[in-house]
């Protein structure tokens, strides 16, 4: 398909720059896929929408603090001490992408050209006013990235807790930028909270993108969605950067779709192929079975890259480069709830294939002229 047809007029002034509060007060477009009636609520409203049998799948990845900001010093290249006064020089920003060991990351930094391979940088912290006692040393570059160590601190984890900074999407930052809300960027103090989902709990492959759909979730509402019936069930999609690239080809089919590891336990993996089963159950008019819903393009991606037929045992571990694109036969996910995405992007065209490209441009028409807010702060849609 051609990309162009995955792009619409945006009004930038429909980015949202902060989430609502509390989580679950964001709007909800309800799309309902047989009737394409839309209905507008919010997602507090969604056990509304959902029954008894059904499963929400979730993405538990935990947001690691992965943007970072370091000044370049010029000096022996040796770790960096307390209270030293580095001399003046280049300011480096980017994201940890890829762990590769206790300390070593693939990172995307800009402004690196004149950084020598075994140079310190001093880490910069949210807040500081100054740079601080840690530092990224540049080890080598790898493609179009960069292989660093973090030096200094008892671990790495303990040095990205103190200086390293919420891996907002680019698109909230210009947007913050533009607005005149904050100064050079900065996060907001609150956004490592906001910007994590309150079910995160796999922290051995940390993200550096929130699973934006799972965000509008507050415990109050997964436990009314409980006392329905609704089981939730947790797997893992290690979100990159790549999640924000946008297509760049004539068509999608030659875009370089970025890869991302899964993860399913044993347990998930045993509760999807019941839920599976009750989903196919039943024939008639009147037959209910419970549905698989999706929350976030992330545990659809997850779901359906797994290994078909479903394997009777886990724990699976893999990695996936699924284009999900009209066309696309779904084998388990039965119901999305997703946040609205960027034109031209592979996100847009998973919506597409739920919906149809026809559906899709009315819909996001729809939204637009409804003043939903967009992209990873923004509000949500349920397709049913």
């Amino acid at each position: 398909m051609r990309t162009d047809d995955l792009d619409y007029d945006f009004d930038p002034s429909l980015v949202a720059r902060e989430p609502v509060a509390p989580r679950d007060a964001a709007r909800l477009l309800v799309y309902e896929r047989s009737t394409r009636s839309i209905e507008h609520v919010s997602i507090r409203d969604l056990p509304r929408f959902l029954r008894a049998g059904d499963a929400l799948v979730v993405n538990e990845t935990t947001v690691a603090p992965a943007r970072i900001k370091a000044l370049r010093v010029v000096d022996d290249g040796g770790p960096p001490s307390v209270g030293a006064r580095p001399s003046v020089g280049a300011r480096i920003e980017g994201l940890l992408l890829e762990r590769r060991g206790d300390r070593q990351w693939l990172a995307l930094l800009r402004n690196t050209k004149r950084v020598r391979e075994g140079e310190t940088l001093r880490l910069l912290g949210p807040g500081a006013s100054g740079p601080s006692e840690f530092g990224l040393r540049f080890l080598g570059r790898e493609g179009e990235g960069s292989l660093v160590e973090i030096v200094g601190g008892s671990s790495a984890d303990e040095v990205l807790a103190r200086v390293g900074w919420t891996p907002l999407p680019p698109y909230i930052l210009k947007a913050r930028r533009d607005a005149g809300a904050v100064d050079d960027g900065a996060d907001d103090p609150d956004d490592r909270r906001r910007y994590q989902t309150v079910f995160a709990a796999d922290r051995s492959a940390p993200s550096v993108a929130a699973p934006t759909a799972g965000l509008h979730f507050t415990d109050e509402l997964l436990a009314r969605l409980a006392s329905l019936g609704v089981e939730r069930i947790p797997v893992s999609l290690q979100v990159g950067a790549g999640t924000f690239k946008p297509v760049e080809t004539d068509r999608l089919e030659d875009h370089p779709m970025h890869t991302e590891r899964c993860f399913v336990t044993d347990r998930s993996l045993v509760r999807l192929r019941e839920a599976h089963a009750r989903s196919t159950a039943g024939t008639g008019p009147d037959a209910r079975p419970g549905r698989i819903i999706a929350v976030g393009t992330t545990s659809v991606r997850t779901l359906e890259s797994l290994p078909w037929p479903l394997p009777a045992a886990g724990p699976l571990v893999w990695e996936t480069a699924i284009l999900i694109a009209p066309g696309h036969q779904f084998r388990l996910v039965d119901a999305l709830l997703t946040n609205f995405h960027l034109p031209r992007s592979t996100l847009l065209a998973l919506v597409a294939a739920f919906i149809g490209l026809d559906e899709l441009r009315r819909v996001y028409a729809i939204a637009k002229d409804e003043r939903y807010r967009f992209y990873s702060y923004g509000d949500a849609m349920l397709i049913l």
